[in-house]
């Protein structure tokens, strides 16, 4: 090896090369999408460092969404329902990430659900096999997410639509962050734990971040319509650390993915809520 990528646990150069490596990193592991190499200062086969990285996952959220969005911005310029295309951004944007967060989600509401004991629900969220909570819980999200974004589609038409869906995947990212640092492992030797807790600072600048995402949407929305995604988003947040809290002692990878979950659903909710 000649020395061009840093080593695993090593952390890169930092400025603007090292962000760029962080936000590839950060890209790589929460997406499919076969990021190259952006700089001498990346390493695509080292997990993402987030106790240095958090800031990145608003920034990644927003990059995530674009293909759903662009499909969203193609798809309703054509004569298709706004259901269907609504379904076609939301199918594109599962796609995209391996519905790696709505596995969590399944994960967390048969876990969380489905035994009475810490240790075991732990184990249920480390099987792959999904049960009747887990499945009733896939169902409504997806459901409910394609007739949010249906429903901005028809109020707003296809590229103010696309903007709101890039914006509330954004801040989804920046609640996950927020909950994550908030956390203790729940599960030390878990893959969460292994890339790093996200430093208070860190949480709090991924959370302007977001802030700003729901800024950039009162260009398409009203103040009322963002203050509801903000406040749904933080009971969201409230709630779910609670839970996690009670039932299994802190956070896991899934219980992290639920968070997102939850927080974009919630932000599509705060869009639709005014009119």
């Amino acid at each position: 090896m000649t020395g061009d990528h840093p080593q695993d646990g090593e952390s890169p150069a930092g400025g603007i090369s090292g962000a760029m490596a962080d936000l590839a990193a950060c890209i790589r592991f929460f997406s499919r999408l076969p990021v190259p190499c952006v700089n001498r200062t990346d390493n695509p086969a080292s997990l993402p460092d987030f106790s240095r990285a958090a800031w990145t996952m608003p920034l990644a959220g927003a990059v995530l969404a674009l293909p759903g969005a662009l499909v969203l911005l193609l798809a309703g310029a054509s004569a298709l329902p706004d259901m269907a295309v609504a379904l076609l951004a939301v199918g594109t944007g599962i796609a995209v990430t391996g519905g790696l967060h709505e596995d969590g989600l399944a994960d967390v509401a048969d876990g969380f659900f489905g035994a009475g004991t810490a240790e075991r629900r732990l184990e249920i969220m480390k099987d792959s096999r999904i049960g009747a909570f887990g499945t009733l819980a896939l169902i409504l999200s997806v459901l409910l997410k394609v007739a949010l974004v249906a429903a901005l589609l028809e109020r707003h038409a296809a590229l103010p639509a696309a903007l709101l869906l890039v914006c509330a995947e954004a801040g989804s990212r920046a609640v996950m962050a927020g909950v994550w640092s908030a956390l203790p492992p729940a599960r030390p030797g878990g893959l969460a734990s292994l890339c790093g807790t996200p430093s208070p600072r860190g949480a709090a600048l991924a959370t302007a971040i977001g802030a700003g995402g729901l800024l950039a949407a009162l260009a398409v929305v009203p103040p009322a319509a963002a203050m509801w995604a903000a406040v749904l988003a933080l009971l969201s947040a409230a709630g779910l650390r609670r839970l996690a809290l009670a039932k299994i002692g802190g956070h896991t990878g899934d219980v992290l993915g639920a968070a997102q979950q939850l927080a974009v659903l919630s932000i599509l909710l705060g869009f639709c809520a005014a009119a």
